[in-house]
């Protein structure tokens, strides 16, 4: 679908609460908040109160609960310049992470006022993720602007995620312009990483902890634990530190990528092991094992405000296993992904795990996720990766 701006004469009309929200700096309306649908499906709808002053204009979705996700608060509907400059501005942003055979969010939608559009950089090659129904009716466009402003070897659709499907829209995978290798080499801090975009995880590798790889780094020596391990990052990060490192994942295929990345880079003393971490975990404590270094990267446990009741038994077991196996003055790099758990509250089951383990915990480093995933102070579901260095005492 061509990007047409006379397709945004739609009209949205939304409540105070709504009017209250956007004018705090978030862009994000859901369906309570709307007073009348626009009368077309279409992509970009004008954004009014009830006395029809013009509020702005937004990607629309008639199915999704974020029925709007503001796009500009310009008197004119978004152009293709509009657009062009935003991806330009925020290509140029990162300029500093864009070296030869680097890795790199180049576009973190909301954060970057592009909403719900996803652009990865794997070396040359990009990936492109349209995660609402506004974003993924211009998809052709941001190709087109891509190619323009990045110049990619090719751009890939990783448009096979869940998300979608509360947008009404299809997982779909495939290359949208150009060409894309089977896997592509990437180079961080020194460490070389084979990525498979079209089946790697999220888009082919996680990018959000780039930063907090090289800063647990510092912290590595002795014996290593990287639990949830999926291809390796932080172990063959940690490996040139330690003596020796115990890698653990459930996927078998993620296992033996983890494996081709150590061979690449000549790394010889990581070890990749197939398991539940959750049982790895008490089976080392039972064994008397004992590590200098324990990082733990696991899963979105809680999807969810449902699910944050059962995430939080699962983050603290994990946690305090961790501390049970680490050394007097051991190092645990310790995080979640799950948006509904927020830090403060992360951190107090930190406290308590640490109380229950018998051990006390300094905090050493507060993080979050890297610099190219940038949050915007008023929208807080910019923010959900939490990281923290401890020393355990």
């Amino acid at each position: 679908m061509t990007f047409n701006p006379l397709e945004a004469q739609s009209e949205a009309i939304i409540t105070a609460a709504g009017v209250r929200r956007l004018r705090q700096g978030h862009l994000w309306i859901y369906a309570g908040h709307i007073e009348r649908e626009p009368d077309a499906d279409s992509p970009i709808a004008r954004v009014v109160d009830q006395a029809r002053n013009l509020l702005g204009y937004a990607f629309y979705s008639r199915v999704s609960q974020i029925r709007l996700r503001l796009v500009s608060r310009n008197p004119e509907p978004p152009s293709r310049a509009l657009l062009m400059q935003r991806v330009r501005d925020a290509v140029s942003r990162r300029q500093h992470r864009l070296l030869p055979q680097a890795a790199c969010r180049l576009i973190y939608g909301e954060a970057d006022l592009l909403p719900s559009i996803i652009v990865d950089r794997y070396d040359d090659c990009l990936v492109l993720q349209t995660l609402s129904s506004g974003a993924d009716a211009i998809k052709t466009l941001l190709v087109d602007i891509l190619g323009e402003i990045v110049r990619p070897q090719g751009i890939f659709e990783r448009n096979d995620v869940k998300a979608r499907r509360l947008e009404g829209l299809d997982e779909v995978r495939g290359i949208l312009a150009g060409s894309i290798p089977d896997t592509v080499q990437i180079v961080e801090d020194e460490t070389r990483f084979l990525v498979d975009m079209a089946h790697g995880q999220k888009t082919g590798f996680f990018l959000d902890q780039s930063d907090n790889r090289a800063a647990s780094r510092r912290y590595a020596t002795g014996r290593g634990l990287d639990c949830f391990t999926n291809t390796g990052a932080f172990a063959l990060q940690f490996a040139s530190r330690c003596e020796s490192v115990l890698a653990v994942d459930t996927s078998r295929d993620s296992l033996e990528q983890g494996r081709r990345n150590a061979e690449l880079n000549g790394i010889t003393n990581v070890e990749f092991q197939e398991g539940n971490v959750f049982d790895v975990l008490r089976d080392l404590e039972h064994a008397g094992e004992r590590f200098d270094i324990i990082c733990l990267d696991p899963p979105a446990f809680a999807k969810n405000r449902a699910a944050l009741a059962a995430a939080k038994g699962g983050y603290k077991e994990i946690n305090l296993r961790a501390m049970k196996l680490l050394k007097q003055e051991g190092i645990l790099a310790t995080s979640t992904c799950s948006y509904h758990l927020s830090e403060s509250t992360f951190f107090e089951l930190l406290s308590d795990a640490s109380r229950d383990a018998h051990r006390y915990i300094q905090v050493v480093e507060r993080r979050g996720q890297a610099g190219d995933h940038p949050i915007l102070a008023t929208m807080p579901e910019t923010h959900y990766l939490k990281f923290f260095i401890l020393r355990v005492l």
